[in-house]
């Protein structure tokens, strides 16, 4: 068993924000004028990694215009939470924020509920949704649920939803699967879609997804954040995404993704981890990626002249392994091994999908249920919101690119002050 994992050097993260992810997020507030329902779509592997900050702002503005926003004071005796509607739901406009977690069997089962009531209970404005796209179960139930908010407003003739995510999340396949369960009849495909991210470039036209009631959903381009960030945090927040396929191919170096790849595996399970499957047996857990893509290059077969293993190859391979099948295996993982009281260990780590990590210390071992892990994965989010918070403060979260271009503007904008003082000054003479 690995008891100490090093976490391993990364690059900084690369720059991709392509013009059209601009064009979309000038665009949102606009659009969210003529929308009811925003179905943000997140990965279930990165679940607090794959949010766009940036929509934040446009959707609660969009939740305040609808009478949804934040009520000022305590809650009230009856219950009422921090987004209680404030005028009746038979008069208010339809406003509701769904936010699906797609790829659903790439994580641990037992993760599921205990992360779904963590995040209901810190965000209670979002109703949070797991997804398989291949699992015909998941799909229905989406879409009865679309179907139950159109019916909850039947003052509307129609039920209009903005489909929102960063790019690779699954947007464009969800569409086009919903609109084959919803609409009775042979459905042709009515969205293109890719492995690779970026395929979408402009908003789609509407797509009808339900008839009665009608139901008509846009498909959007994916958004990237501008900046991933600074130091670690963004460094790793870059690696992440480039895992899922969520940034451009080619900005990473596939040994990089191999090297983080092989410590979240370790972390996920430190005994049997999902790559063990791929090298000789009764090979041990290993903790470098030099080591092990040298075993796995042999395993393969990709050798260079002189039977020398060919560890890029193999690192390419690795990582295409992970996203195709290795993500089924990862997702087979325990809550907690049964070898873990057994070695009476003071604490032992463990995670679920790439985002959350805890310890479980010893006293726990014997009581480790959804409850326990719902409390740990609200631990995670909150350090996840402090540690968003405090980018914001400090400017981590800003490029020094986009400092240079915000102090060029505030120069300008401090000069045409200036002009217009003078000017008005001589008309006054």
């Amino acid at each position: 068993m690995l008891t100490h994992i090093p976490f391993p050097p990364l690059p900084a993260p690369p720059s991709w924000f392509p013009g059209h992810m601009l064009q979309f997020q000038r665009m949102l507030p606009t659009l969210l004028n003529k929308t009811d329902v925003v179905l943000e779509l997140r990965d279930a592997r990165l679940p607090l990694t794959s949010i766009n900050r940036n929509f934040e702002g446009a959707i609660q503005k969009w939740r305040r215009e609808r009478g949804r926003g934040p009520i000022a004071g305590p809650a009230s005796p009856s219950g009422a939470d921090a987004t209680t509607p404030v005028v009746s739901l038979g008069a208010a406009p339809a406003c509701e924020r769904v936010v699906v977690f797609s790829k659903r069997d790439l994580v641990p089962e037992w993760g599921i509920k205990p992360f779904q009531r963590a995040m209901e209970t810190k965000y209670p404005d979002q109703q949070c949704f797991f997804a398989s796209w291949n699992r015909t179960h998941d799909i229905k139930a989406l879409n009865e649920l679309l179907v139950n908010l159109a019916k909850k407003h039947p003052h509307r003739p129609e039920l209009n939803v903005l489909v929102v995510g960063m790019p690779n999340v699954g947007k464009s396949t969800l569409l086009n699967t919903l609109r084959n369960i919803g609409i009775a009849g042979p459905t042709p495909k009515a969205l293109r879609t890719s492995a690779q991210p970026g395929m979408t470039r402009v908003l789609s036209t509407r797509l009808k997804l339900s008839i009665d009631p009608l139901v008509y959903a846009y498909d959007s381009p994916g958004v990237m954040l501008p900046f991933l960030g600074k130091g670690d945090k963004g460094a790793e927040r870059g690696v992440k995404l480039a895992l899922i396929a969520g940034i451009k191919e080619g900005l990473y170096d596939a040994e990089t993704l191999a090297s983080y790849l092989l410590y979240r595996l370790n972390v996920l399970d430190p005994v049997s981890p999902a790559y063990l499957q791929l090298l000789p047996p009764e090979t041990p857990p290993l903790l470098y990626v030099h080591d092990f893509l040298e075993l796995l290059a042999k395993r393969l077969c990709m050798l260079k002249r002189g039977g020398i293993p060919d560890t890029s190859r193999a690192a390419v391979w690795f990582i295409k392994w992970w996203r195709e099948e290795g993500g089924l295996a990862s997702a087979s993982a325990p809550a907690l091994p049964a070898y873990i009281p057994e070695m009476e260990l003071r604490s032992s780590r463990r995670g679920w999908g790439f985002d959350l990590e805890w310890t479980v210390e010893a006293a726990e071992s014997g009581r480790y249920d959804e409850a326990l892990i719902q409390a740990k994965m609200e631990e995670c989010i909150d350090r996840f919101d402090a540690a968003a918070r405090e980018e914001e403060r400090d400017g981590s979260a800003v490029s020094s690119t986009q400092e240079k271009k915000l102090a060029k503007e505030m120069q300008k904008a401090r000069q045409q002050a200036r002009s217009r003082a003078r000017l008005a000054a001589k008309r006054g003479r």
